[in-house]
């Protein structure tokens, strides 16, 4: 089956099968959140990003396996309220960003800054902080060696344009940031995985970043 990163709430899975690394995306809550398992293909260690909700429902798709690591993409409660079952039930190591970890109630064991490298297994993740949805947003770049780059960008940006900041300062540093760390950097080829909806690639947006500077959001 062909990966097109279309998930509901109550339906199934879907799955993005690279060479190195296994990502599974499952949309939970009544928000809709997008959550990403990471497995690496050649230890078979896995990763989740962002507990957001339904902790049965992320422990179903982790299995008996279980998990090393789960990473929080920011403080914003719709995203970690799993976080602390599904610790529990799997001893898994918490990372997330160093200026939101004090707004997330679950301990977290690794806090991580711009450029930090996040492991599963033999996959190599980069985290890139990103400012103004939250003090401590990050997103995680992977950068395939055997194809083009992929992005789990939390509420930072999505498809139609960057996420959700309540002052122009905000909105103009979270620009910034996509702008100098993301857009500027990464091939139109590379992959999105927001925190919530349908994916997206860097060429699709690019376009458009000019008009979400003009109308500040």
């Amino acid at each position: 089956m062909t990966y097109s990163g279309e998930v509901t709430v109550g339906g199934p899975a879907d799955v993005h099968e690279l060479k190195d690394l296994m990502i599974t995306k499952i949309a939970v809550g009544p928000m809709e959140n997008n959550a990403y398992l990471l497995r690496c293909r050649a230890t078979d260690e896995q990763l989740l990003i962002d507990a957001a909700n339904e902790a049965r429902t992320l422990l179903g798709m982790i299995g008996d396996d279980g998990i090393a690591s789960v990473v929080t993409t920011h403080r914003h409660g719709d995203h970690w309220q799993a976080l602390a079952e599904v610790v529990a039930a799997t001893g898994a190591r918490t990372y997330a960003g160093r200026e939101d970890a004090a707004g997330i109630p679950v301990p977290t064991d690794v806090l991580v800054d711009d450029g930090d490298t996040i492991r599963v297994g033999r996959v190599e993740l980069t985290a890139r902080h990103l400012v103004g949805h939250t003090p401590g947003s990050i997103a995680l770049v992977y950068d395939d060696p055997h194809g083009h780059p992929h992005v789990f960008t939390g509420d930072c940006l999505f498809p139609g344009g960057p996420g959700r900041t309540t002052r122009p300062e905000e909105f103009n540093s979270l620009m910034d940031g996509l702008e100098t760390k993301l857009f500027g950097i990464l091939p139109d080829e590379t992959w999105i995985y927001p925190g919530h909806g349908n994916d997206t690639t860097i060429g699709t947006e690019r376009p458009h970043l000019a008009e979400w500077r003009a109308r500040g959001w």
